[in-house]
């Protein structure tokens, strides 16, 4: 007999499936008109939705409603989505990119993090109470990393397609991918610099004696978290073996065997005809899968090993090539996909009641609000502007370093790491001291404040910055060979950058990011010198174009090779 089901599983999908509809439905205003992306909508609908305001979704019911088990579903739910997306933002990247543009990278994953690193740990230990230096750069380390998914909207977004040239876009696009990975470095330095100090040197929160025997317990369960000794030694020896041999060089290693892997596979299969269209444009999906699953198993980064896969995959260039041919739209259905699930179940799950702890943990929103904005402008953009003449092939002046700067968001990733975190530390009114209780009191808040605070200021930001660029009338990046491809139907939004051929039943795009290897005309910068002699070199008609642009917003003339 028919009986109402209103269980959280028919409410979930239900709600997932209303938003993407109303989304999709006004997806071209949002995304190429508004420019606020897929985040900021699902983290809003999550909010108005969640416990907080209509209870309508609560990740506390779901299963088997077990106390405890949301930090199990919110840790697999980030593993899923960034692991998926970095494998796809992976092998859209240009052939060999990071052999070619090995130095950009290491100065990014190197000197920038660790500025961005000591900046943020210096901005939480101003602003947030109770907290010891080692304590701020555990937190620090959690939100130091720029999110890649958010990263991937402005390196790959409507907005950057018209105004932010390539080879920054690139740039932005594989850092974000690559440092998600490597933040684990410099969480693991502060958590064993915390785990193995001195016990002579600590204050305990019981009496001397009872310190000592719990300092003598914990020396004898070393695989345990907590108070371990040992000293500054004992703890760089565990960060140089555990952090950086067997995490981050074993994620590498794990990465490269399985991208190069399919990469010899797929080439294999598709010489013979082996492969269909759906099994090849899925092939990053279950790369992503596999890998997180091999490395859970294993205790390594999955997040790195992704993105060292998805670049192997496309090392020469022909999986990218290949998807470009058969017109893959199912890896950017993918990609909205988790962004919708990833970031509604976010807005659900944002611990609210913590932000105004005065009497508990110190943390008042006052206090966030400052620490939300010391961060937006000391975390990345001090870092960005202190190295960007060492980087010229991808940053050519301040205005970019200030973009690549700025637009450094902080996500789903930091979710991620602040949930890893957990389980490095004893639960808040377990430890032995008072400052590992501070700590994991005040990591939850502070780490999922500046998440939901990012999404706000940077999905705001592009909107705000668009209406500068028309106000002040600089008008978009054009090249002298744009890409021309072909139009599947005349019902297809036209690109921000791009303009339709009838004759030919094509589309030019400028400024197009995907491109199987990194070879192609240079970018046009307009407030470059050498971009006017180039364009009148390559014989096109500068102020026609220009005139154009202004007159038609953004839709250029044809440019085509016949």
């Amino acid at each position: 007999m028919p009986t109402l089901d209103v269980s959280e599983l028919n409410i979930v999908i239900a709600v997932l499936g209303a938003f993407i509809i109303s989304y999709g439905f006004l997806s071209v205003k949002i995304k190429s008109v508004w420019y606020l992306g897929e985040a900021l909508p699902a983290v809003m609908v999550g909010i108005i939705l969640g416990p907080i305001a209509a209870r309508f979704l609560s990740a506390e019911r779901w299963g088997s409603a077990e106390e405890g088990q949301q930090e199990a579903i919110t840790l697999g739910l980030c593993r899923i989505v960034i692991g998926v997306q970095l494998v796809i933002a992976g092998f859209q990247l240009p052939a060999k990119y990071q052999a070619y543009n090995w130095k950009e990278m290491a100065i990014c994953l190197l000197p920038v993090m660790t500025v961005m690193w000591i900046c943020t740990s210096l901005c939480i230990l101003i602003t947030i109470p109770k907290l010891s230096f080692l304590a701020a750069l555990v937190i620090g380390s959690c939100v130091t990393c720029t999110d890649p998914i958010l990263s991937q909207a402005v390196a790959k977004g409507p907005f950057s397609d018209k105004y932010v040239p390539r080879a920054l876009r690139e740039l932005i696009s594989s850092e974000a991918g690559a440092n998600d990975g490597f933040g684990f470095p410099f969480l693991l330095l502060a958590t064993y610099l915390i785990r193995h100090a001195d016990l002579a040197n600590v204050d305990f929160k019981e009496t001397a004696s009872a310190a000592v025997e719990g300092a003598a317990h914990l020396l004898k369960r070393e695989a345990e978290v907590g108070r371990l000794g040992g000293g500054v030694g004992k703890a760089m020896e565990a960060w140089v073996v555990e952090g950086w041999i067997y995490i981050i060089i074993m994620s590498v290693a794990i990465g490269i065997i399985i991208g190069y892997g399919s990469m010899y596979a797929i080439n294999f299969g598709l010489r013979r005809k082996w492969i269909d269209s759906e099994s090849f444009l899925l092939w990053p999906t279950a790369i992503g899968l596999f890998t997180i699953g091999i490395c859970g198993m294993m205790g390594t980064d999955d997040l790195l090993a992704c993105f060292v896969a998805g670049n192997a995959l496309n090392w020469n260039g022909q999986y990218l090539e290949e998807t470009e041919k058969r017109h893959d739209e199912v890896n950017s259905s993918m990609d909205v996909i988790l962004n919708f699930g990833g970031f509604m179940y976010i807005g659900t799950i944002i611990p609210w009641r913590d932000f105004q702890m005065p009497d508990v943990t110190g943390i008042s929103v006052g206090r966030l609000m400052i620490l939300g904005f010391l961060v937006l402008l000391f975390r990345r953009i001090p870092a960005i502007f202190l190295t960007y003449k060492i980087m010229p092939r991808c940053v050519k002046d301040w205005k970019e370093a200030l973009f690549m700067g700025y637009f450094g968001p902080i996500g789903i990733g930091a979710v991620f790491y602040v949930e890893h975190t957990r389980h490095l530390f004893p639960k808040p009114g377990e430890a032995m001291t008072e400052e590992e209780d501070n700590l994991t009191r005040a990591m939850i808040p502070v780490v999922y404040w500046l998440v939901i605070f990012s999404i706000i200021v940077h999905g705001l930001s592009i909107p705000a910055l668009d209406a500068i660029y028309r106000w002040k009338g600089v008008p978009p990046i054009i090249e002298a060979e744009p890409t021309e491809i072909r139009a599947l139907s005349v019902h297809a939004p036209i690109p921000n950058n791009g303009y339709a051929n009838p004759k030919r039943k094509s589309i030019i795009v400028h400024n197009r990011f995907s491109r199987p290897i990194s070879t192609g005309p240079e970018i046009m910068r307009w407030h470059s010198r050498d971009s006017h002699s180039t364009l009148h070199e390559e014989n096109v008609d500068y102020g026609q174009k220009l005139d154009y642009l202004r007159r038609n917003d953004g839709a250029a003339p044809g440019h085509i090779r016949e």
